[in-house]
Protein backbone atom coordinates (compact mmCIF):
# COMPACT_ATOMS: atom_id res chain seq x y z
CA UNK A 1 0.00 0.00 0.00
CA UNK A 2 1.28 3.51 -0.80
CA UNK A 3 2.84 5.68 1.91
CA UNK A 4 0.24 8.43 1.56
CA UNK A 5 -2.75 6.40 2.83
CA UNK A 6 -5.19 8.21 5.11
CA UNK A 7 -7.96 6.40 6.98
CA UNK A 8 -11.30 7.61 8.29
CA UNK A 9 -13.67 5.46 10.36
CA UNK A 10 -17.40 5.88 11.00
CA UNK A 11 -20.58 3.93 11.71
CA UNK A 12 -22.93 2.92 8.92
CA UNK A 13 -26.01 5.12 9.21
CA UNK A 14 -29.53 3.67 9.03
CA UNK A 15 -30.36 5.91 6.05
CA UNK A 16 -27.57 4.20 4.07
CA UNK A 17 -29.20 0.77 4.26
CA UNK A 18 -31.89 -0.88 2.17
CA UNK A 19 -34.89 -2.96 3.28
CA UNK A 20 -32.59 -5.92 3.94
CA UNK A 21 -30.42 -3.88 6.33
CA UNK A 22 -27.49 -3.94 3.91
CA UNK A 23 -25.71 -0.77 2.81
CA UNK A 24 -27.12 0.42 -0.50
CA UNK A 25 -24.51 0.52 -3.25
CA UNK A 26 -24.95 4.29 -3.77
CA UNK A 27 -23.79 5.00 -0.19
CA UNK A 28 -20.30 3.85 -1.11
CA UNK A 29 -19.84 6.81 -3.47
CA UNK A 30 -20.56 9.15 -0.53
CA UNK A 31 -18.07 7.21 1.61
CA UNK A 32 -15.37 7.66 -1.05
CA UNK A 33 -16.05 11.39 -1.06
CA UNK A 34 -15.62 11.43 2.72
CA UNK A 35 -12.36 9.53 2.28
CA UNK A 36 -11.08 12.12 -0.22
CA UNK A 37 -12.11 15.05 1.97
CA UNK A 38 -10.47 13.49 5.01
CA UNK A 39 -7.31 12.77 2.98
CA UNK A 40 -7.05 16.46 2.06
CA UNK A 41 -7.69 17.67 5.63
CA UNK A 42 -5.32 15.12 7.20
CA UNK A 43 -2.54 16.36 4.94
CA UNK A 44 -3.03 20.00 5.92
CA UNK A 45 -5.32 21.44 3.27
CA UNK A 46 -8.88 21.06 2.04
CA UNK A 47 -10.91 20.83 -1.10
CA UNK A 48 -12.39 24.22 -0.15
CA UNK A 49 -8.91 25.74 -0.54
CA UNK A 50 -8.63 24.21 -4.02
CA UNK A 51 -12.02 25.71 -4.93
CA UNK A 52 -10.98 29.10 -3.51
CA UNK A 53 -8.47 29.26 -6.37
CA UNK A 54 -11.36 28.91 -8.85
CA UNK A 55 -10.66 25.27 -9.65
CA UNK A 56 -12.69 22.10 -9.22
CA UNK A 57 -11.82 18.41 -9.39
CA UNK A 58 -14.76 16.95 -11.29
CA UNK A 59 -15.30 13.21 -10.92
CA UNK A 60 -14.83 11.84 -14.43
CA UNK A 61 -14.85 8.15 -13.55
CA UNK A 62 -15.96 6.01 -10.61
CA UNK A 63 -15.20 2.32 -10.21
CA UNK A 64 -16.31 0.16 -7.28
CA UNK A 65 -16.02 -3.54 -6.63
CA UNK A 66 -18.06 -4.94 -3.76
CA UNK A 67 -16.49 -7.82 -1.85
CA UNK A 68 -18.72 -8.15 1.26
CA UNK A 69 -21.84 -6.42 2.49
CA UNK A 70 -21.82 -3.78 5.20
CA UNK A 71 -24.75 -3.38 7.60
CA UNK A 72 -26.35 -0.76 9.81
CA UNK A 73 -24.21 0.39 12.77
CA UNK A 74 -21.14 -1.50 11.56
CA UNK A 75 -17.92 0.50 11.91
CA UNK A 76 -16.23 0.88 8.55
CA UNK A 77 -12.90 2.41 7.62
CA UNK A 78 -12.22 4.07 4.29
CA UNK A 79 -8.58 3.98 3.26
CA UNK A 80 -7.75 6.60 0.65
CA UNK A 81 -4.61 7.46 -1.28
CA UNK A 82 -3.54 9.22 -4.47
CA UNK A 83 -2.67 6.73 -7.18
CA UNK A 84 -1.38 9.26 -9.73
CA UNK A 85 -1.39 12.94 -10.66
CA UNK A 86 -1.06 14.14 -14.23
CA UNK A 87 -1.21 17.64 -15.66
CA UNK A 88 -5.04 17.76 -15.83
CA UNK A 89 -6.19 14.56 -14.16
CA UNK A 90 -5.63 12.56 -10.99
CA UNK A 91 -6.84 9.36 -9.38
CA UNK A 92 -7.74 8.51 -5.79
CA UNK A 93 -7.87 4.82 -4.85
CA UNK A 94 -9.80 3.29 -1.95
CA UNK A 95 -10.34 0.30 0.26
CA UNK A 96 -13.40 0.04 2.49
CA UNK A 97 -12.85 -2.38 5.36
CA UNK A 98 -14.66 -3.57 8.45
CA UNK A 99 -13.02 -1.56 11.23
CA UNK A 100 -13.28 -4.42 13.73
CA UNK A 101 -12.01 -7.45 11.84
CA UNK A 102 -10.34 -5.83 8.78
CA UNK A 103 -12.53 -7.72 6.27
CA UNK A 104 -12.29 -6.09 2.85
CA UNK A 105 -15.74 -4.76 1.95
CA UNK A 106 -15.06 -2.81 -1.26
CA UNK A 107 -12.26 -1.49 -3.45
CA UNK A 108 -12.34 1.24 -6.03
CA UNK A 109 -11.05 4.42 -7.53
CA UNK A 110 -12.22 7.80 -8.74
CA UNK A 111 -10.60 9.79 -11.52
CA UNK A 112 -10.87 13.57 -11.41
CA UNK A 113 -10.38 16.18 -14.10
CA UNK A 114 -9.37 19.71 -13.13
CA UNK A 115 -11.82 22.31 -14.46
CA UNK A 116 -12.54 25.99 -13.86
CA UNK A 117 -15.91 27.34 -12.80
CA UNK A 118 -16.97 27.60 -16.45
CA UNK A 119 -16.32 23.90 -16.98
CA UNK A 120 -13.17 24.34 -19.04
CA UNK A 121 -10.42 21.78 -18.49
CA UNK A 122 -7.39 23.33 -16.78
CA UNK A 123 -3.96 22.19 -15.68
CA UNK A 124 -3.60 21.36 -12.02
CA UNK A 125 -1.34 24.15 -10.67
CA UNK A 126 2.22 22.99 -9.84
CA UNK A 127 1.85 23.63 -6.09
CA UNK A 128 -1.29 21.45 -6.02
CA UNK A 129 0.39 18.76 -8.11
CA UNK A 130 3.18 18.59 -5.52
CA UNK A 131 0.69 18.53 -2.65
CA UNK A 132 -1.41 15.79 -4.24
CA UNK A 133 1.61 13.64 -5.06
CA UNK A 134 2.45 13.84 -1.39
Amino acid sequence: MPANVVETTFHVRYAETDQMGIVHHAAHAVWLEEGRSHWMRARGSSYAQFEAEGLLLAVSELHLRYHHSARYDQRVTVRCWVEFVRSRQMQFSYEVIDAQNQTLLATGYTKHTCIDRSGNVRKIPPHWQMYLQG
